[in-house]
């Protein structure tokens, strides 16, 4: 088994939620890492979140993050499960961008 750290990123998203991450199922995954940075000259409002099985498990709900801020809303670590898909919305068009890094495990 190979164990690689990788990052998966989204661009500019906005008020229609991003799918930052689907995990593969032949792959185990540890979320080590979520940023989330504020491309615009105003105050936002995001969410990070899992979906499993068609519910969502929030990892962070509306956070504010100042003009040009960052925050990284990942303290420790989360195991993500075959099928699971990462997501981030603002409730401001194309607003923040994400990294994401995990560790996958193939």
């Amino acid at each position: 088994m190979a164990n690689t750290f990788k990052s998966y990123l989204a661009s500019a998203t906005g008020t229609s939620p991003a799918t930052v991450r689907t995990v593969a199922s032949s792959t185990q995954t540890v979320a080590v890492g979520i940023n989330l940075a504020n491309i615009l000259t105003t105050q936002i409002k995001v969410s990070a979140y899992i979906t499993r099985s068609g519910t969502d498990y929030y990892i962070v709900k509306n956070a504010p993050i100042p003009a040009q801020g960052a925050l990284s809303v990942l303290d420790g670590k989360v195991v993500l499960e075959a099928a699971d898909v990462v997501k981030v919305v603002s409730d401001t068009a194309s607003s923040v961008d994400t990294v994401l890094s995990v560790l996958e495990i193939t």
